[in-house]
Order: C-alpha cells, then structure tokens, then sequence
C-alpha cells in the first residue's frame, strides 16, 4: 500500500479509544463545509465493529444522517451493546459533536455460516480496463468550475471506471436514464482484514449513489441545488476485497418530495454479489 491518500483514509478508521464504548475520529485536512458522509458511516462502523467478537462480521447497517458534521471538529462515537445472541450480535452508534447527534448507526453481526444460496446476475458490461479513470476524464471537461475542478482534482484513495461516464458537472447536463454502472477499487493493495475491506466499501457507497438521482433532470451534484444523504442501508453477502475491481450497479427508481431514492449492488469481476445498498437523500432546487 503506497498510495497517500489511501494512507490517509487509513489512518482516519484508526479511531483513538476514550472509553468502554467510546472512540473519538477526525476528518482529513481539506477546505470543505461538512463532512463527507461516507466517512462517518465508516467510521462508525470501526467503532461498532470494536465492540464485538472478532469472528463476527457485520452483515447489515442501516443509518440516519442527523446534521452536517464539522470537519474542524472531532467525532465522538458512543456505542451501545444492544445485544450479544448465540448467532448474531446488534449495535447501536451515535456520533456526536458539540454534544449534538449527527449521525446514528445500527448495525447486525454475525458469525460465518452456511445455507440456501442464490443471487441475482451481474449486467454484461465492458471491463475496467477498456475504461478511462474517472478523475482523468472529467478533468478535460472544460465547463467544469473552479470549485468542481478542484473538487475532482482531489486525490482519492478509490479509484472508480464509469461506464457510461458521470459527467459533465456543471450546471445542467444531458438527461438519461437514472441508471449507472461503475467499476471502483482502492488505489492500491489493503492488508488481509475483512473488517476493513468491509469498512473501506462502506465508505465508497455513499460517493456517487445520490447522484444518480439527478440523471434524469439533467443536474448534477454542482447545480443550484441542496443536497444531501438522509439515510443509508447496506448489506453484505459474500466475502470480497476493496482492492480489487468491484462493479457498483446504481439505479434510482423515484424521486418525490425533494427526496431521490437510489440503490446499489456490487459484484465482483468474476460476477459475485458482495453487498447491496439502498439511501435516500436530499435534491432540493434552490
């Protein structure tokens, strides 16, 4: 693992344990207004995930997004043991700044087990290496802002393979249908720790899944909008890695009352479905 801001988002789900059930997280150094939800999810999801038997894995998180976080402040992330079953263990998570609730988490463990399997089947799409990087190609949008522009240029530990291409980013853009195939990995290798495979795709499904809400309006995340993730679902199958390609189906089936309903799966290369997600969130026109 050689890539910096991968290291960087490593060292972020290290969280500093400040009791029983309490951990404190920070956010990356970089001029923005609120924190990226996906790290919060994440983060939560360590805290959680360090309170419960190292042989179960989380299998399903459903979360709220309560307020914006202040990446100028520390996250506080209080855990409750809700229960420890012979098969499953249930946690709950609230973060908390300036003694606020921003975010609340409930999250399932389980111990590994064997039964009925069946999944559905992954789309037939061009492999990522026939693909151009995202940041690359968005980059020689010329209509992008300068905020857009800087935003992009961002290092990113993901690295991510549209296949019908998520841009351009400015103010309107040519509207399709809200369905979206991306190919995503990190820039580069992660230890042997399926905990932390898990934690790092946590953290990646909430990048582009809002979205796809605006496709068929012709907007985008950069146009006179509010937006924002409400709530956030995901559910893990079958075991995978975050360094290695993974294929996240988006769709969007509904948006009313300012709100975009949007969902995920992820498959392997090979054609495994390894989590699923669900989140609504905020489109508001200003």
């Amino acid at each position: 693992m050689s890539d910096p801001a991968l290291g960087r988002l490593l060292a972020l789900l290290d969280l500093e344990k400040t009791g029983e059930d309490a951990f404190v997280g920070v956010s990356p150094p970089e001029p923005v207004q609120r924190v990226f939800g996906g790290q919060v999810l994440s983060q939560a999801l360590v805290a959680a995930t360090r309170t419960v038997d190292p042989r179960r894995l989380c299998h399903s998180f459903h979360a709220y997004f309560l307020r914006p976080g202040d990446p100028r402040v520390p996250i506080r992330y209080e855990v409750d043991r809700s229960r420890d079953g012979a098969s499953f263990s249930a946690r709950r998570v609230v973060a908390l700044q300036n003694g606020l609730q921003i975010f609340i988490l409930a999250a399932s463990f389980q111990k590994g087990e064997e039964g009925f399997e069946h999944q559905s089947h992954m789309p037939v799409v061009p492999l990522p290496e026939g693909l151009e990087d995202d940041q690359q190609l968005l980059l020689r949008d010329e209509t992008l802002t300068a905020a857009a522009r800087a935003w992009v240029a961002r290092e990113r530990p993901f690295e991510t393979r549209s296949v019908l291409g998520r841009g351009p980013l400015g103010e309107t853009r040519p509207a399709r249908a809200p369905l979206d195939h991306i190919w995503l990995r990190t820039r580069g290798a992660v230890p042997d720790d399926a905990v932390l495979h898990r934690v790092l795709l946590a953290f990646v499904s909430d990048m582009s899944l809002l979205d796809t809400s605006l496709l068929p309006h012709g907007k985008s995340i950069f146009s006179n909008l509010q937006v924002a993730s409400l709530d956030h679902a995901m559910w893990f199958h079958r075991p995978f890695r975050a360094d290695e390609w993974l294929l996240y189906v988006q769709d969007s089936p509904s948006a009313s009352g300012a709100r975009g309903f949007n969902r995920g799966t992820i498959y392997t290369r090979e054609g495994a479905l390894v989590a699923s997600v669900a989140q609504e969130g905020l489109i508001r026109p200003r």
